[in-house]
């Protein structure tokens, strides 16, 4: 793959990755990015195009490093050579976010990954990750008219396997990234995850509002808690 993936833009200021979860849909993500977009210049990638027209065509299985690719291709197309932009990513699209900054940390002023499941780092790894696309496969059956005509479908068929098993391979540079997990998560898997992910990798540990889905469930405070994180290290690392 080597074209640019889709993606959208609004606002001004600091240029802003969004990769959403899921299939990479950003459905759902427009009160969000307007609030947000009153302070950077949001850019959300749409790595399989599926907001832009091909939603129903057939997908393959889907790699992390395609995706951190294409959102590196992304930020080559939209921001200026040698000049980083925060990275904000949940669920799938945190998973990508961690591997871009793995792969591209030049390209990166800092990330915030919102309850990557990468579950294999938890000692009982392997079972829980066993149990988690067992939950989600059950709760989400594929439609009658085949895996790619939803984003979920597309999800479950194509992204959930290869991204939960997922896992770091080394830790970032110092305070380029913080593991956001949200309030009403607690005691829960994902939860679990990203702070046993923190650890692992050495990076501040945030908690945002909501839930899995805060970004749909609370999208102002949800906004307002990502623009502090950055600005916050935006300072720090000033």
């Amino acid at each position: 793959m080597t074209d640019t993936p889709y993606h959208d833009i609004t606002g001004r200021g600091p240029v802003l990755l969004l990769l959403p979860g899921g299939a990479g849909h950003p459905m759902g993500l427009g009160p969000l990015t307007e609030r947000l977009a009153t302070r950077f210049t949001v850019v959300t990638c749409d790595p399989l195009g599926l907001a832009h027209g091909r939603l129903g065509l057939p997908v393959a299985a889907q790699r992390v490093a395609d995706w951190s690719e294409g959102a590196r291709r992304v930020l080559d197309a939209v921001a200026p050579p040698g000049e980083p932009a925060y990275v904000f990513g949940t669920s799938s699209g945190g998973i990508a976010a961690l591997d871009l900054l793995a792969r591209h940390p030049e390209r990166t002023a800092h990330v915030v990954a919102h309850e990557p499941p990468c579950v294999t780092v938890l000692p009982d790894g392997a079972a829980r990750r066993a149990e988690l696309i067992e939950q989600l496969e059950g709760s989400g059956r594929l439609p009658a008219e085949g895996e790619s005509a939803t984003p979920m479908g597309v999800f479950l068929a194509r992204v959930l396997r290869p991204f939960t098993a997922y896992a770091p391979a080394a830790a970032p540079p110092p305070g380029r990234l913080t593991l956001a997990a949200g309030a009403d998560s607690r005691g829960q898997l994902l939860y679990r995850t990203t702070e046993a992910l923190a650890g692992r990798l050495g990076s501040a540990l945030a908690e945002f509002p909501g839930g899995h889905l805060g970004t749909l469930d609370h999208p102002v405070d949800f906004a307002d808690r990502l623009a502090e994180t950055l600005r916050s290290n935006a300072r720090t690392s000033a």
